[in-house]
């Protein structure tokens, strides 16, 4: 039990674990949504193209602002940038990297999409199949040009009575299949390299500066989280505090009932300690107010 306590402390306390884990959940569930769909190409030359790249880009859009939702520091980072200057300067630094670092992490899912799709080859060959060159293929020589757009639209659908004894059929979903592998092989070999020269170039740049951002980043964070915190436990007493008077300003009426009081010393003593001087609604919002304008410099 103290165990999983200490994992869940560790979770709560850094954030870049939480956001990571977080990144890595969407991909997974992004393989496992497109291994779950049901593929059906419409066959239609006028909607194969539009539903093939709607099954290849839409989900990464949303997969994408699912990542944006998901991590917290894209609202602290959008706080932190729209927050007036006030007494505390505001460091772009600071901004571009926590941006960078929401950016890559919330792109992982859709790319991850992507190329699953690309290796599988289903959306490409119905996006493209109307589009191919029949004049590579021995089996749409002698047809019509209406007839090799019906025919091209229906690779896809090998079940089709049209395109079941057509011999060109496979040789086009083979052609399509090997273009959309080697590009999803590309994009992953691609992505690695720029991995791989990212990684090992970074200390050739100014490393001060990245820890400074980096630290920044995280004060931000943390300092947002510990305001939240202090917000919530001010909140609890002074709602506390509000309830205490209310039952003092009716303790007339709880004599007229009869009605016993046992923690009236209590509420007594609580109200002479207010919780940190603040005593009505005007002075919490004057200074939530100071607080968002002219937070205190560092």
């Amino acid at each position: 039990m103290d165990r999983f306590r200490m994992i869940f402390q560790h979770f709560q306390s850094n954030s870049e674990s939480v956001m990571n884990g977080i990144c890595g959940l969407l991909a997974l569930a992004s393989i496992k949504m497109y291994t779950c769909f049901d593929f059906s190409c419409p066959c239609l030359p006028r909607y194969n193209m539009a539903y093939g790249l709607g099954i290849m880009f839409v989900p990464p859009v949303a997969l994408f602002l699912c990542g944006l939702i998901l991590n917290r520091q894209s609202l602290v980072m959008l706080e932190e940038w729209r927050r007036p200057q006030g007494r505390r300067k505001k460091d772009l630094a600071v901004i571009r990297y926590m941006c960078s670092s929401i950016m890559q992490r919330a792109m992982v899912a859709p790319i991850v999409w992507i190329i699953v799709t690309l290796l599988d080859g289903k959306c490409l060959i119905c996006a493209f199949s109307s589009s191919v060159d029949p004049e590579k293929f021995v089996g749409f020589a002698n047809v019509s040009l209406v007839q090799v757009q019906q025919l091209l639209a229906k690779v896809p659908c090998k079940d089709d009575e049209l395109m079941r004894n057509n011999t060109s059929r496979k040789a086009v979903s083979r052609y399509l299949r090997c273009w959309s592998q080697a590009l999803g092989w590309s994009i992953l070999l691609i992505l690695i390299v720029v991995a791989f020269l990212a990684h090992w170039l970074r200390p050739c740049f100014n490393q001060a500066t990245l820890l400074q951002a980096r630290h920044w980043s995280n004060y931000i964070d943390i300092e947002q989280k510990i305001f939240e915190e202090t917000c919530c436990e001010h909140s609890q007493l002074f709602a506390h505090k509000c309830i205490l008077h209310f039952f003092k300003s009716m303790r007339q009426e709880i004599k007229l009932h009869s009605f016993s009081s046992p923690r009236e010393e209590e509420g007594a003593e609580g109200e002479e300690d207010l919780p940190w001087g603040i005593k009505d609604q005007d002075q919490v919002n004057k200074l939530l107010k100071t607080w968002y304008y002219e937070k205190p410099p560092l």
